[in-house]
């Protein structure tokens, strides 16, 4: 595929998977009923409880038990393990899945497991003395996020498009990877001119103070379910009933965040840290507020993945028409919701047009 778009802004070239790389992998294997597998490997993330990690501390994954294989700070490299088969779910921003999809990897997006409201957001953070107040002040600045390629560096690009910025001067923004964990230093300490933060890490920083935002992706688009886990074609085919556990699981566990008063949220959170002994801080789990999740019981109504497709396209980054909705998602495993899903919200644009 041609594109005039520069080696800065190819986005998530690290996802050049083909279906042959992906019938290579080592996914789990089973039959139907009694031989489908009831081991779930997966990825977490350092000092945070993921929507599979607490659907299992709370019984609704059953029989089925998650095998934890280390932790990730990339949602695009998340998503790449389950679609080679190192896991058995991964998650990552849409814009990910509709780009691996978009490389022939077969795969489905099963149930949005985070998003954006007005309590789980990204913020662009700047410091408070910083002289950097508009998209234009961003010209030959460094900005850290934890992964290149992925919800941050959408979300930058798009405020920069709706700011007027062209492409030549787009590009002379910097996007730099720095671990979650050591953005607000990197900030603090100068070495980044802006900082992506989000949920805990995010309140944390805002607590200790200094800081002030240059905008924010629920600013920006307002509430919207911004990323998927997917499963393979043939981890779902040979393992249905697992598939269906484990989604109507984690759609159980955002309503039961959802409707659980937080503190009792945030000691469940604690003790699910402390149990499985990875050597984590648990204090800033005091700053957990939403998993941002738009449509009830995560169910996918299409909208937050044709946003990616569009800009994709858009971009030059895939071709119009190369993913269709039809084989990108399906929500035939999510049995939690049914029948009781909250109205959608009208699809956020990512048009360069508008504020």
């Amino acid at each position: 595929m041609t594109t005039t778009a520069s080696p800065r802004r190819q986005f998530l070239t690290l996802l050049g998977l083909s279906a042959v790389a992906v019938s290579c992998g080592t996914t789990a294997t089973g039959g139907s009923g009694k031989g489908q597998t009831r081991a779930l490997r997966y990825q977490g993330w350092a000092g945070q409880v993921t929507l599979p990690e607490l659907a299992e501390d709370l019984g609704y994954l059953e029989d089925v038990k998650l095998e934890w294989v280390g932790n990730t700070i990339s949602g695009p490299q998340d998503i790449q393990s389950a679609a080679t088969g190192q896991t058995d779910f991964g998650g990552a921003f849409n814009g990910a899945v509709v780009k691996l999809a978009a490389n022939k990897t077969p795969i489905k997006a099963v149930i949005s497991y985070y998003g954006s409201d007005k309590y789980a957001y990204n913020g662009y953070y700047v410091l408070a003395d910083s002289p950097i107040r508009s998209a234009r002040d961003l010209t030959g600045k460094k900005v850290g996020m934890n992964t290149l390629g992925a919800h941050a560096e959408a979300m930058l690009d798009i405020y920069l498009q709706r700011r007027g910025l062209s492409g030549a001067e787009i590009d002379k923004v910097e996007p730099l990877v720095v671990p979650p964990v050591n953005t607000e230093q990197s900030l603090r300490r100068r070495q980044i001119d802006v900082a992506v933060l989000g949920g805990i890490l995010r309140d944390k920083a805002l607590a200790t103070g200094g800081i002030r935002p240059l905008f924010t992706d629920f600013e920006l688009l307002g509430a919207f379910s911004a990323g998927s886990y997917v499963m393979t074609d043939r981890f779902l085919k040979r393992n249905p009933d697992t598939a269906r556990t484990f989604v109507t699981a984690v759609g159980r566990a955002i309503e039961w965040s959802r409707t659980t008063p937080r503190d009792e949220v945030i000691a469940r959170m604690t003790d699910i840290v402390k149990k499985r002994g990875r050597n984590e801080d648990t204090a800033p789990l005091k700053y957990w507020h939403s998993y941002g999740v738009a449509e009830k019981a995560g169910r996918i109504t299409g909208g937050e993945l044709q946003l990616w497709i569009d800009w994709l396209a858009e971009r030059g980054d895939i071709r119009k028409g190369q993913v269709t909705l039809d084989d990108l998602y399906t929500n035939a495993f999510n049995s939690a919701g049914k029948g009781g899903t909250t109205p959608a919200s009208p699809a956020p644009s990512a048009s360069t047009s508008g504020s």
